[in-house]
Formats: C-alpha cells, sequence, structure tokens
C-alpha cells in the first residue's frame, strides 16, 4: 500500500514490532537482525507504526473511521494455543509452545535478568508432530535439554511437520515417540510435574483429514519422567478483534471469513493469514497481505 501511495500505519498489540516472525520463530531459523531489517526499510518507506495498541481494546474500528482510516487489513493471527485438557495439565512447567517460544524470543526469558524467566528441562516432552513442535523440541535442546523427545499420537507418515523438519530434529538428537498420547500428568510435592502417563496408540480407518485415526491400545499404558512439557497441538484465532466489530462474519473455527479478494462481511475491512486460514505458514500470509493490498488498491481507487 505504500509503494501505491497511501499514508499506512500498522497497529502492533506487544512492546515490540515483527509478530509471530520475532516471538514464534526461533532464533537459528530466522535471525532477530532480518526482520529488524526488514521494519527498519517500511520506516524508511513512511510506514508508521504504534506499539502497545490493541485494536477492539485500545482503539476500535469506529475509531480509526474517524480518524480518517479508509481501509483495514487484519492480520491478528492465531494466537490462542490449544491444550488437551487431561488430568495435571495445568502443574507447573507444562506450557503451550507459544509461550514458551514467546517467552524464549520476546520476553528474554534465557537471561539471568529476566522478569520472566523460563524453566530449563532436563527431561524435555513436546507434545504434537507439526513445525511449531519441532521449533519447541529443537529450542529445548539447544537450552541445555539432556533429553528431547517429541510424543505424537499418529504414525512419523502423519506428521504435519515438514519433512526437512523432522529430519533436522533427528539430526540434532531430538527422539521421537510416536503413536503415544499424554493421558495425565502428576506432580512433586512443589507443583512440579515431574511424570507424564502415556497412552500407546494404533491406527484405525482414516478420519475426516484422511489420516488414519489414532486409536488407543486398551490398558498399554508407560510412565515417563519429565520436568518441562510443551504443548503444541495447535492453535485457535485470536477473538479480541472479531468480538470488536458487529457484523463481521466468522466460521464455526473463529476464524475471520474472507471472499477471493480477502474482503471480510463488513466493506474495505480485510483480513489475512492465520486469521482467517488458522494455523499456516507465513509465506501464504504474505500472499494474502499482497493480495489485500492490490484489492484495496483497486476499491479506493474506483470511489
Amino acid at each position: 500500500m505504500t509503494k501505491r501511495g497511501y499514508d499506512v500505519t500498522v497497529f502492533e498489540a506487544l512492546h515490540e514490532l515483527g509478530g509471530v516472525l520475532k516471538y514464534g520463530i526461533p532464533e537459528y531459523r530466522l535471525p532477530n537482525r532480518i526482520v529488524d531489517n526488514e521494519i527498519e526499510t517500511l520506516e524508511r518507506s513512511g510506514v508508521k507504526f504504534v506499539k502497545n495498541c490493541l485494536v477492539g481494546k485500545t482503539v476500535t474500528v469506529e475509531q480509526l473511521k474517524e480518524e480518517g482510516f479508509k481501509g483495514l487489513f487484519v492480520a491478528t493471527g492465531a494466537g490462542r494455543p490449544n491444550f488437551m485438557n487431561i488430568p495435571g495439565e495445568n502443574y507447573n512447567n507444562i506450557l503451550s509452545s507459544n509461550e514458551y517460544l514467546t517467552r524464549v524470543n520476546l520476553m528474554k526469558g534465557i537471561e539471568e535478568s529476566s522478569e520472566t524467566p523460563i524453566p530449563y528441562g532436563k527431561k524435555v516432552i513436546v507434545v504434537g508432530g507439526g513445525n511449531t513442535a519441532m521449533d519447541s523440541v529443537r529450542t529445548a535442546l539447544r537450552l541445555g535439554a539432556a533429553s528431547a523427545t517429541i510424543v505424537y499420537r499418529r504414525s512419523e507418515e502423519e506428521m504435519p511437520a515438514g519433512l526437512e523438519e523432522i529430519i533436522q530434529a533427528k539430526d540434532e538428537g531430538v527422539q521421537f515417540m510416536n503413536l503415544h498420547n499424554p493421558v495425565s500428568y502428576e506432580a512433586d510435592d512443589q507443583g512440579n510435574v515431574c511424570r507424564v502417563i502415556l497412552q500407546k496408540m494404533e491406527l484405525g480407518e482414516p478420519d475426516s483429514s484422511g489420516r488414519r485415526r489414532p486409536v488407543p491400545i486398551e490398558g498399554a499404558l508407560i510412565k515417563m519422567d519429565v520436568d518441562l512439557v510443551i504443548v503444541a497441538v495447535g492453535v485457535s484465532a485470536n477473538p479480541i478483534f472479531a468480538n470488536s466489530v458487529e457484523g463481521l462474519q466468522l466460521s464455526k473455527w473463529g476464524t475471520i471469513e474472507v471472499d477471493e479478494k480477502q474482503e471480510t462481511s463488513i466493506p474495505m475491512i480485510y483480513a489475512g493469514g492465520d486469521i482467517t486460514r488458522g494455523g499456516a505458514t507465513v509465506i501464504l500470509a504474505m500472499g494474502d497481505g499482497k493480495r489485500a493490498a492490490a484489492e484495496m488498491d483497486a476499491k479506493l481507487q474506483q470511489a
């Protein structure tokens, strides 16, 4: 939009710019300096950034319209982590992958002076089989874990993570316990997780996703000592913006529905990335943004 001659303002809810590129992707995969360089380029091109501003709470869409904004692109992502809701999941040192990676990358939790230090686990399990699970388990290894294990309820063939991510994790020493699923956790007398009870699984008939459904093997339970659990079983759409805009059409999963032009049910409000797709990729989000910019420009030219 800036290249097309528009004045553009980015409203960022957090205290630091960069979004998931900054707090969700580990430094070893995407160095922060690269993201910072991109942000500086945008600033030099005239983009204005407003931090610590949560649209829908700090300021409303109606207030932005009153200030003269003619179009809005929503890229609030899918930042609400899912949990399994099993016994013991609220014990200390059981974190979502979102919290774990954010505290490492954005909150500087690995520094001694950090106000939000992360727990350093020696026996770490990461529950899940996606790319975020791989990011989390490889980060735990880099932070000194003696063992870091992926626990996934399906077989390796069904893992949603990229093959390259799986191979690299194995090369670095990550262990894989496929066809296992946590059913509960135990804690020590301090309330810190110390053990996970895993249910052995087998593959049944395909489910709606086309993958064979994992089925528990009756009576096949094992116990495993752990001191840090990272749960990476998916994310949900951030609801704050959507709940603040009357008439905005949502899917049954809470994502914002858009047409082929990335426009929502409300004219001149566009959306893209994980807030429309659920958990997806940076590349797809960038494509959504470019598509929306072209469509928003065309519509403004007609006005």
